[in-house]
């Protein structure tokens, strides 16, 4: 089994201002991003080509935007220790942001599939 190009744990998934899981997954495999709740059960998944992903301007930082096949969520990527600690590093730098990376991730796999 491949493993998957970007999985954060621990995110806390919403749809407008309704709370779905405070300790959610994201994951972007296969050609596909999940969202999923903590007990693993599917909230949401599409094809990336039907995904759109970007800054929440009006949030703090960690939070991100997405539309997956119509559908908004805001995802609050905290910092996934798991994930953290796998992500390359630069002398002095803590490494990319959750958020930073999913951005990447998702921007990288659209890119790659269009």
């Amino acid at each position: 089994m491949a493993e998957p190009e970007f999985t954060a744990t621990g995110v806390r998934i919403g749809r407008l201002l309704r709370s779905l899981t405070r300790a959610g997954e994201v994951r972007i495999e296969g050609g596909r991003l999940e969202l999923l709740t903590s007990y693993g059960s599917e909230i949401d998944s599409a094809p990336l080509k039907d995904v759109r992903a970007g800054k929440a301007w009006f949030a703090p930082g960690d939070r991100a935007l997405a539309d997956v096949d119509g559908r908004r969520y805001l995802l609050k990527l905290g910092a996934d220790r798991d994930a953290a600690a796998s992500a390359p590093r630069l002398s002095g730098d803590g490494g990319p942001s959750a958020t930073r990376r999913f951005l990447e991730a998702v921007h990288r796999a659209r890119g790659r599939r269009t």
